[in-house]
């Protein structure tokens, strides 16, 4: 009798995230995605290996949100044939993934892993803390600050905000970036507050919001995400706080229900991509996406996740291998295009550089808003797009190659 031919061993793609404890809504999010982009390269037969076309595999590891969790998924996954780390929200937990992948990586050469962040925003994870093992695909706190601050620079009545963040490597980079942006950009606006509170700890944020309101701030200017950020806003709303919120994630995961009417042309966040992006190509994508995952609740589609899976199947077939050192070779030249939005790995920090949007909260229908956010009836309209060397920022990386 012949032999049965073997099926091609799946490229093993482990996410590391927080899937129970206050985030989890924001890991299920990137479950959602990460299946998305890994449904779509198996739909086209698989990752053009030596050895023929071999599918991927998404395995789930849930960190509850925690370093040590996240250090103890990190043993599982190498343990159950790892290719590829994948791991996002949560700066502090990048760090130690970051740390444990470079001295894994050294000692079991035979079983180095890369590293795949789509959400991890502290800059130093592609400057001081640069690893030749860690790509980020998402634009960095001070990039994302920058591209916000083109939109609050202009906003000429502002006159005094409030900074509040988590307290936690991230937010501190956010407060810190917003200060420093600040005093470049509009020294005349008073900063009136400067706060940070426990990550996912904090269940009444009234106290909060009621020294906001006293501030007499005309804005916040907040990093916050997850329900940090949506009981924030909840809370600030019921306080009757009527100034402006300059967020980085305030476009989603809630919030908009959260803030209501009053957010209409007060609420800003910027993304690496919004819905109402203009352009039929980006309309379709939304759009597959939510024939995919129609539930109100699971309507937060990341482009960025969308093409870091690509960038990443790219290099694996221009390397012709899947072996770690020589697909990070291939993965720093990557570019990559979806939904009419491009963008490619910078080589010497491992810093995707793409176009980023800012957008204003208002009502679903009105002029430049067709989508909107979780069935809330609240969409973003797109007020600014910035190209990819706008938000370009000089790196400190001195990456440590292997020889």
């Amino acid at each position: 009798m012949p032999a049965m031919a073997q099926s091609p061993q799946p490229i093993k793609l482990a996410l590391i995230e927080g899937l129970s404890g206050p985030f989890a809504n924001t890991g299920e999010t990137v479950v959602r995605n990460i299946t998305w982009a890994v449904e779509r390269v198996n739909a086209r037969g698989g990752v053009k290996t030596a050895q023929g076309l071999r599918p991927l595999t998404l395995e789930r590891y849930d960190s509850k949100g925690q370093s040590e969790e996240a250090l103890s998924a990190f043993k599982s996954a190498i343990d159950d044939g790892a290719n590829v780390i994948l791991q996002g929200n949560s700066s502090a937990n990048a760090a130690a993934l970051i740390d444990a992948i470079n001295k894994h990586n050294e000692r079991e050469p035979a079983k180095r892993v890369l590293f795949l962040n789509y959400a991890a925003v502290d800059p130093a994870l592609t400057n001081e803390k640069c690893s030749f093992w860690h790509f980020r695909f998402d634009a960095h706190a001070d990039m994302r600050m920058t591209a916000l601050m083109q939109v609050l620079r202009e906003d000429k009545k502002l006159k005094s905000v409030y900074l509040i963040g988590q307290d936690y490597s991230f937010g501190q980079a956010v407060l810190r970036e917003a200060k420093h942006q600040l005093a470049q950009q509009r020294p005349d606006v008073k900063i009136v507050g400067d706060e940070l509170h426990p990550v996912g700890r904090v269940k009444d944020f009234l106290p909060y919001a009621s020294k906001i309101k006293a501030s007499g701030a005309q804005a916040i200017i907040t990093g916050n995400w997850g329900n940090d950020l949506t009981l924030m806003v909840k809370a600030a709303r019921e306080a009757g706080y009527e100034g402006k919120f300059y967020t980085f994630y305030g476009n989603a995961l809630g919030a908009p229900a959260a803030i209501g009417e009053s957010g209409l042309g007060r609420v800003i966040a910027v993304a690496d991509w919004l819905p109402n992006v203009p352009g039929k190509a980006s309309a379709q994508f939304y759009q597959s996406f939510r024939q995919r995952f129609p539930k109100p609740t699971e309507d937060y589609v990341h482009l960025r996740m969308q093409l870091m899976v690509e960038a990443w199947v790219q290099a694996i077939e221009k390397s012709g291998s899947t072996e770690a050192v020589a697909v990070a070779l291939a993965l720093e030249k990557a570019r990559v295009s979806m939904a009419g939005q491009t963008g490619s790995m910078r080589a010497e920090d491992h810093q995707f550089q793409q176009p980023l949007a800012v957008g204003v909260m208002e009502r679903q229908g009105a002029p430049g808003v067709p989508f909107d956010v979780e069935g809330s009836g609240y969409g973003f309209k797109v007020v600014r797009q910035i190209k990819a060397e706008q938000v370009r920022m000089p790196s400190s990386c001195q990456m440590q190659r292997p020889s």
